[in-house]
């Protein structure tokens, strides 16, 4: 945990663009607490999770963050009640109607990243049709990892190398760390710089497990509700007063 400075500059104009995070990586937690110290339902957890997106996705875009990726559903909360996951899918697919005209006129290019498996037509219909709207767009990259496990990601990786070595257009002793990078659900992307996850919880639930392996990691005690732009500065604030070594010795 860090400790939240005194008095801290308001925004972020102490911070100068080269030592922001090109990609920030989100493990958006906490949204059933906060709810529950409301007195509401679960759901509405949820629901106000989105205003925090909103806020995030417009702050990262001003600051000029280059990606921004969200943990939105993992392979494991399909064990959730179908309640909730029911309202879950019907979140995402109105998430896509309603933020695809934000989102344009940001010029933000969607990915996702995950098995499309499971995810109701509906939402699916959604996704397709704000990514194949987003395509061309210039600007900061949100993506949302959606039904996404890292574990199945480098299942998937590795089946796509073993077909690549069988069908001969791939050479074992010629598979690198950039045939695998190559072959993951974030083909083409920066890996993260920064890793920041809400609720106070330290591990990281089987996401990115792979594209983390540099990150730098931000905890805060505050749900996912409860994240704003305060709490975004403060995180890049501390990400760059870090020293990155990727294993060298500070010169």
């Amino acid at each position: 945990m860090v400790e939240t400075p005194s008095n801290p500059p308001s925004g972020l104009s102490d911070v100068p663009p080269e030592k922001r995070p090109r990609h920030i990586a989100i493990i958006m937690d906490g949204n059933g607490r906060w709810a529950r110290r409301q007195g509401l339902p679960r759901i509405e957890g949820h629901r106000h999770g989105v205003a925090s997106l909103r806020r995030v996705v417009e702050e990262c875009g001003r600051l000029g963050i280059e990606q921004l990726t969200l943990y939105c559903l993992s392979s494991e909360n399909w064990k959730r009640p179908p309640q909730e996951l029911d309202f879950l899918m019907q979140l995402l697919e109105q998430y896509m109607i309603e933020e695809r005209s934000g989102i344009l006129r940001q010029n933000i290019r969607i990915s996702v990243i995950g098995r499309r498996e499971g995810i109701p037509d509906r939402a699916l219909k959604q996704i397709d049709k704000t990514l194949e709207l987003t395509r061309e767009n210039t600007g900061p990259r949100l993506c949302l990892a959606i039904n996404y496990g890292a574990r199945a990601e480098l299942v998937d990786a590795v089946r796509a190398i073993a077909r690549g070595v069988q069908s001969g257009r791939l050479d074992v002793e010629s598979i690198t760390e950039q045939t695998i990078d190559d072959h993951l659900y974030t083909a083409g992307m920066i890996e993260p710089d920064l890793l920041i996850r809400t609720a106070g919880e330290m591990r990281l639930s089987n996401f990115l497990l792979w594209q983390l392996s540099y990150a730098e990691i931000w905890v805060t005690e505050k749900t996912w509700p409860e994240f704003d732009e305060a709490l975004l500065h403060e995180a890049i604030r501390d990400y760059a007063a870090r020293t990155r070594r990727f294993g060298g010795l500070e010169e």
